[in-house]
C-alpha cells in the first residue's frame, strides 16, 4: 500500500488520486547537483486542523461548517464530520509519556518474531533489528557451509533456502563484502514499512491467517485501545483488540487510498494512533470519485473509523519531516538523553501509526 498508486490511467483521473498528488512531496527542479533539493510549496489552506478547531471550541464553542462536537462523556473534546458518520477525531488524545512508550515499543518489540514485517519475504524473520542498527551492524548473506567468518554473529535468520542472513560487526562484514550480499542494519530499519501484532494479516491472500504464530497485543496497548474506542462503540459493548498493524513512514513515503474491509463486523471501530512527524490524512467517500477531505495528523492524535466510515477510502499522501512543519519538539525534548538518541534520530524524520482492530 506504500508508494505510488499504479492502477492505471483511470486511477490517475479519480478525485481521490488528484488530491493525493496535490499534497504529495515533490521537489523543485535544480540544475545544480550540489544544492540540497528543495520541496515544492504546497497550499495547505484547505487542510482541516483539529488542533486549532479544538482550541477554538474550548474558547468560544465555535466550530467550522461540517464539523460536529461528539458529546459522549469522554475526558477531552471529540469531533466528527456531518457527512462521514462513524468517523471520530480525538486531537492530542495520547499523553507525551504514552507517545514515547509506543514509539519505543514500535521500534524495538513490535517487529520481533514471530510478528511479521515487510522484510520477511526477502530475509525471513529478523531479530533485534533496532539494536543492530543502533550498534552499526551489517546484515550478511552467506552460504550455510561457509565457515570463513571468525566471529560469532549477534543474530541469524534463515529465509528457507541454502543461505543464511546474519548480523556482523561492520569490519567483519566489510571483509566479506566482495563475495556476499550485505546490507547495513540502519538501511533495513529505514526500509521497515509494517509489522503486525496479534492475529497476523496475510497480505498475499488479504485475510487473517489464524494459524500463523504471533505475539498477543500487549495488555497495556489493549487497555489504551479499549479506552480510546469507547466513543465509537455500540452502547453496552466493549472493544476487543485482536489484531494490529504498525505502519512506518519516512520522508516521501505515502499510503495510497484504500479500504480497511477485511474485518467481519464494521460496526466496531479501527483505532488509529499517530506518533512522530505530522502528516496529512485524506478521508474520502465510498468511491474514489468522491473528493476527499484533508486533515492534519499530529503525534498523539487518535482517529476512530466505524460503521459507514469503514466504507470510505482513506490514505496518507504526505508526512512533514522538516523542522518547521514536523511539530515534534515535545518528543525531541523527551528523547534528549544520550540513551534515547537512537529513538530521536529515527522519529525526527519518521511517522509511526498503530491501528488496532477487532
Amino acid at each position: 500500500m506504500y508508494g505510488s498508486d499504479r492502477a492505471g490511467d483511470d486511477a490517475e483521473r479519480t478525485a481521490f488520486r488528484k488530491t493525493e498528488k496535490k499534497y504529495k512531496l515533490y521537489y523543485e527542479n535544480s540544475k545544480s547537483t550540489k544544492k540540497k533539493k528543495q520541496p515544492k510549496q504546497v497550499d495547505l489552506s484547505e487542510v482541516l486542523d483539529f488542533k486549532s478547531i479544538s482550541e477554538s471550541f474550548n474558547q468560544n464553542g465555535e466550530l467550522p461548517p461540517g464539523v460536529v462536537h461528539v458529546n459522549c462523556g469522554f475526558d477531552r473534546p471529540i469531533f466528527g464530520l456531518e457527512n462521514r458518520p462513524g468517523f471520530y477525531f480525538i486531537p492530542g488524545a495520547l499523553t507525551l509519556d504514552e507517545q514515547c512508550t509506543w514509539i519505543r515499543e514500535s521500534l524495538t518489540n513490535f517487529p520481533q518474531p514471530p510478528n511479521r514485517t515487510n522484510h520477511n519475504v526477502i530475509y525471513g524473520p529478523i531479530s533485534n533489528l533496532f539494536v543492530a542498527a543502533k550498534e552499526g551492524k551489517v546484515f550478511v548473506e552467506e552460504e550455510r557451509s561457509d565457515n570463513g567468518l571468525d566471529s560469532e554473529p549477534s543474530a541469524s535468520v534463515s529465509n528457507g533456502d541454502s543461505h543464511r542472513w546474519k548480523f556482523y560487526e561492520e569490519d567483519i562484514a566489510r571483509s566479506r563484502g566482495k563475495t556476499c550480499k550485505t546490507v547495513p542494519a540502519s538501511v533495513l530499519l529505514r526500509k521497515l514499512r509494517w509489522s503486525t501484532l496479534g492475529l497476523q494479516f496475510d497480505w498475499s491472500n488479504r485475510n487473517y491467517a489464524v494459524s500463523l504464530p504471533h505475539n498477543k497485543i500487549p495488555n497495556a496497548l489493549c487497555r489504551l485501545a479499549k479506552r480510546m474506542a469507547e466513543p465509537a462503540m455500540p452502547i453496552g459493548e466493549e472493544f476487543r483488540p485482536e489484531a494490529a498493524i504498525v505502519n512506518y513512514f519516512g520522508s516521501g513515503d505515502t499510503l495510497g487510498g484504500h479500504l480497511d474491509d477485511m474485518e467481519a463486523d464494521w460496526s466496531k471501530p479501527i483505532v488509529s494512533m499517530s506518533f512522530g512527524c505530522k502528516a496529512i490524512f485524506l478521508l474520502g467517500g465510498k468511491s474514489r470519485q468522491d473528493e476527499p477531505l484533508a486533515m492534519f495528523l499530529r503525534s498523539g492524535d487518535v482517529v476512530l473509523m466505524a460503521g459507514e466510515a469503514r466504507e470510505c477510502f482513506h490514505g496518507v499522501p504526505r508526512i512533514f519531516t522538516d523542522e518547521e512543519n514536523a511539530e515534534i519538539t515535545p518528543l525531541e525534548l523527551r528523547f534528549s538523553d544520550e540513551d534515547d538518541r537512537c529513538f530521536l534520530d529515527y522519529i525526527r524524520t519518521s511517522r509511526i501509526n498503530i491501528n488496532i482492530r477487532q
